[in-house]
């Protein structure tokens, strides 16, 4: 701060010099406006040095004022060129994999916990420009277009929301504790929904079915559900048809078994029943999701994923305890592949 109170004595003492030598005409208003670029431009310690330098060779009448402004110019060009990009300041925290859809079919995801508001906001943001260049060269995929952020509570979303995006909008989904963000490119493109690829057969066939024990299993369904809508699939919703109540399960049959269906998820607390039921009932691949819902011996969901562990039924697949996401990538892997 000293220095720069320094630097602006000569700044002034210079510009009264120019004023006497040379009047009170352009190169004045000229050399200000160079110096006060110069100065905003960056605050290092080498670059005021070379503004005061300059400045004083001015006050002492070994360099015109339009030597001066020349020299302040190329002074703010070159801190310009060595200031650090959005894209530096990205890659201190991250390194995104824009090529995972190519290479797994199934694209990347911010999982939130940990993060910043404003790396998540820097992820996002680079995530949705590099959707846009895809969209506008026509090389991009529906389920490349899913930009996702899972695990943001209502204040993590606050502060993010708050933090100005280039290169798209995001919609906050409360249940899911999810944000979903559309590239702008996608706003005037007509492919956000394209799958001219798929045969009429594939376009069918392209139902998951999204089922949970109880109310209290949704966020991680909807966690599941959204992610696979943002892919491009379609999703059947079934909730709240647990075990305690068989009769509500029975009931959701012909929805389970419609000939859309290409997977079920599963998600379930407490005993972990309900996936080894649906397995029971279905031809299609059944991915389960234990939930940490439950009282104690529940052990935050280890039991249940235990009791799913042990299924009888075949054909269960188990995720990870509340990886909605991840059961989505699997179902969607089930279905682009089967």
């Amino acid at each position: 701060q000293n220095r720069h109170i320094a630097a602006m004595n000569v700044v002034s003492k210079g510009l009264r010099a120019v004023a006497r030598r040379e009047g009170q005409g352009s190169r004045l208003a000229r050399l200000h406006l160079a110096t006060r670029r110069s100065f905003s431009s960056t605050s290092t310690s080498a670059h005021v040095g070379d503004v005061l330098e300059i400045l004083r060779m001015v006050e002492e009448g070994r360099l015109s004022a339009s030597a001066a402004e020349s020299l302040l110019s190329s002074s703010v060009a070159k801190a310009s060129s060595s200031a650090p990009s959005d894209m530096d300041a990205l890659e201190s925290f991250a390194n995104l994999d824009h090529k995972r859809t190519n290479r797994t079919g199934f694209p990347e995801a911010v999982f939130s916990e940990g993060k910043t508001a404003k790396q998540i906001r820097d992820i996002l943001d680079d995530m949705a420009k590099h959707v846009n260049t895809a969209v506008e060269s026509g090389d991009a995929s529906v389920a490349e277009k899913a930009i996702l952020a899972t695990r943001v509570n209502d204040k993590l979303y606050k502060e993010i929301s708050e933090m100005p995006l280039k290169n798209g909008t995001i919609t906050y989904h409360e249940t899911a504790n999810l944000i979903s963000m559309k590239a702008s490119a996608l706003d005037n493109n007509r492919v956000e929904n394209d799958s001219s690829s798929e045969t009429t057969k594939e376009k069918e066939r392209n139902t998951v079915v999204v089922a949970c024990a109880g109310t209290t299993d949704l966020p991680v369904a909807e966690e599941a559900a959204l992610t696979l809508e943002a892919a491009g699939c379609k999703v059947e919703r079934i909730y709240d048809v647990g075990v305690a109540g068989l009769h509500r399960i029975i009931n959701a049959l012909p929805r389970l078994r419609d000939p859309s269906n290409r997977c079920v998820i599963v998600c379930a607390g407490m005993d972990g029943a309900l996936p080894s039921v649906v397995a029971g009932l279905v031809t299609v691949p059944v991915v389960a999701v234990p939930t940490s819902v439950g009282y104690g011996a529940a052990f935050g969901g280890v039991s249940a994923m235990l009791t799913m562990l042990n299924s009888c039924a075949p054909g269960v697949g188990i995720v990870n305890i509340d990886n909605g996401f991840g059961a989505a990538a699997l179902a969607f892997k089930f279905m682009h592949n089967s």
